[in-house]
């Protein structure tokens, strides 16, 4: 049995959390301060010399002449009286795993020493304790232990992902919303106009409406406080949007945005942010993209909005990622490469470079049918191309990959080949770069994140990166060292060869193509294509107002919007060729006209199967299923 003082110090332990987090560490740290406050380690034999002189029996030995033990132990002498006395400890010179006769075993060594009533039996019992209580899991959730890195998932995560793999909606989208979280995404929709001045144009409207209703309906019937925002003046605009109330908590402001969206509203008309918002939308449903910083902040309205605008302030004066990157894309690289003004110039060529080397590519599906983007970490040297290069090509890579998304698939795979990794590549500017957009400007974005192939020297660069992460996005990165692990997240069958996988694929560059992006110059039609755009927002912000009040036939309401989110979605592909120059994923046929999607155009003709559209296979026709 353990002793009870032990006992009551293990139990002390175990009641610990930071035990619970590791209990064997903490429980060993605890058995070992218990036996040195008892006696020295059952190991060595304590013998005190009798005082008529008896000698060292020959089984024992000093540990070296003229050595004691430091410490003094209590000791009664001949008087009766307590004193202390150094003691010799002496190592045992004889195998104590070889059996010797029983006469020896039992032939008396001298006195017997003060010993603990700690013994081996005690001990095997608090290491089996210890084993079970670390097997057991902590929390509710499961915990995947891999090298340096722990990935403990709560019961809801690992349901959400059985979802994604049977390819359902996920909680948190269009469609799946609870009573709660629809509230929370109504309340982000009035602040969201409220900043965009839409609220203001409509409110006198509503305020009208809403007075003829109230006469005749029962004045006793409790309003809804949804509706109190409508009693706002245009003047108590930028009081309610700017009170404290949508200000953050600094400590919670890891990149500084609340900040941002200050600056953002003083500086940034509403029509400017309006026109972010919507061309940041593009073929979203519009509900998507709001719940995508709502879930990013935890359903925090005031948080989440603080995250959308300083995300407009962002893509509008920092990146320009709509009138620059996107717009003019590849083939507006290599003119400015082929001109003379030396900025523009390097600028082009380091941004070229990266696409023809292949640095980052999206190509192919993952098991739960998100699009996979690669990046090749070895083919990255420090300082050969520019900051604002590296800056430019992420931001590229990841819209692009936003072209490939469509629902119920809302995520994607990142995988970081770590073959042939050195301290030559390792670059932490655009590494914090890159953890920042996800972050902060592109929130739930990142199914899963792989690292494959990381050489023992990754280990150490990964404790400081980690640091940088989000829990949230650090709890996503998974590491695999083999084509086994990796298959738990990419068919075999889609995994390249160049990682040991079976499909016979390798990127190849195609250059763009002089006059493929002349749709861009017929202004006429764009012009048209973005008035008919206008008249769908306008349409959709009135429904949405509708929905906010809650009056009349909330499912007609409902039903109305879902039509015009999907009129939306089909007009951006229309419009798409006349405000976005074409890229790669354009040319090899990934990304086709009207927004179909073909993640294995190579593979069309030589097998169906390998044609996926939008995560499903298409329907195909011949001639002679034409009447």
């Amino acid at each position: 049995m353990i002793k009870p003082a032990l006992r009551s110090s293990v139990n002390q332990c175990l009641d610990n959390p930071r035990c619970r987090r590791n209990p064997a560490k903490v429980i060993l740290r605890a058995f070992a301060r218990f036996s040195s406050a008892h006696e020295p380690s059952p190991n060595w034999i304590s013998f005190t010399p009798r005082s008529g002189g008896g000698s060292v029996p020959n089984s024992l030995r000093p540990l070296a002449p003229g050595i004691h033990h430091s410490r003094l132990y209590s000791a009664k002498n001949s008087s009766g009286v307590y004193g202390t006395q150094a003691r010799t400890l002496y190592k045992p010179s004889f195998n104590l795993s070889r059996r010797s006769p029983i006469e020896d075993r039992h032939k008396p060594l001298g006195p017997p020493p003060l010993q603990s009533s700690f013994t081996s039996w005690s001990a095997i019992v608090l290491i089996c304790s210890v084993a079970v209580y670390s097997s057991l899991p902590v929390a509710e959730g499961s915990c995947v232990r891999n090298q340096e890195q722990t990935h403990c998932q709560s019961e809801a995560d690992i349901d959400q992902e059985r979802e994604s793999m049977t390819g359902e909606s996920l909680p948190g989208r269009p469609g799946t919303l609870t009573s709660e979280q629809e509230a929370k995404l109504r309340e982000f929709w009035i602040a969201s106009l409220q900043v965009f001045g839409v609220i203001d144009k409509e409110a006198e409207d509503v305020k009208e409406n809403r007075s003829a209703r109230s006469d005749t309906s029962d004045s006793k019937k409790p309003k809804k406080k949804r509706t109190l925002l409508f009693r706002k003046s245009k003047d108590d605009k930028t009081e309610s949007v700017t009170s404290p109330k949508h200000s953050t908590n600094t400590e919670d402001d890891k990149y500084g945005q609340t900040k941002e969206f200050h600056d953002a509203l003083a500086n940034m008309s509403p029509e400017s942010l309006r026109a972010t918002f919507w061309s940041m939308v593009k073929h979203d449903h519009p509900d998507a993209l709001l719940l995508r910083f709502l879930r990013a902040r935890k359903w925090d309205v005031d948080k989440a909005l603080v995250m959308m605008v300083s995300t407009m302030r962002w893509r509008s004066t920092e990146v320009h990622v709509d009138d620059d990157i996107m717009k003019n894309g590849e083939l507006g690289a290599l003119e400015d490469a082929n001109g003379s003004d030396p900025v523009k110039k390097k600028l082009a060529h380091d941004f070229l470079a990266q696409m023809r080397l292949g640095k980052s590519f999206l190509h192919g599906l993952d098991n739960s049918n998100r699009p996979m983007c690669f990046v090749r970490v070895r083919l990255h040297k420090q300082g050969e191309q520019s900051e604002e290069s590296l800056e430019r090509y992420t931001v590229f890579i990841i819209e692009s990959a936003r072209m490939i998304l469509s629902p119920p698939v809302d995520t994607a795979c990142v995988v970081f080949d770590m073959t042939g990794f050195s301290m030559a590549n390792m670059d932490y500017a655009p590494v914090k770069f890159m953890i920042k957009c996800f972050e902060a400007n592109y929130p739930e974005s990142l199914g899963v994140v792989l690292v494959h192939k990381a050489p023992w020297i990754f280990q150490g660069i990964w404790k400081i990166i980690r640091g940088w992460l989000d829990p949230v996005v650090a709890s996503k990165v998974q590491f695999t060292n083999s084509n086994e692990e990796m298959e738990q997240f990419v068919p075999k069958s889609q995994i390249i060869k160049e990682l040991g996988g079976d499909e016979d694929w390798e990127y190849q560059y195609t250059e763009p193509v002089p006059g493929e992006n002349d749709k861009m110059k017929d202004f006429e039609t764009r012009d048209t294509l973005l008035k008919e755009r206008e008249a769908l927002v306008n349409q959709y912000e009135k429904a949405t107002l509708e929905w906010i009040q809650g009056e009349g036939d909330e499912a007609a309401v409902k039903d109305s919007r879902h039509k015009l989110a999907t009129a939306l979605k089909e007009d951006y592909w229309r419009l798409d060729p006349y405000v976005r120059a074409r890229s790669i994923y354009d040319r090899v046929g990934l990304i086709q006209q009207g927004g179909r999607l073909q993640f294995y155009p190579n593979k069309v003709e030589a097998s169906s199967e390998a044609a996926l559209t939008n995560g499903t296979k298409p329907v195909e026709t011949s001639p002679d299923d034409i009447d």
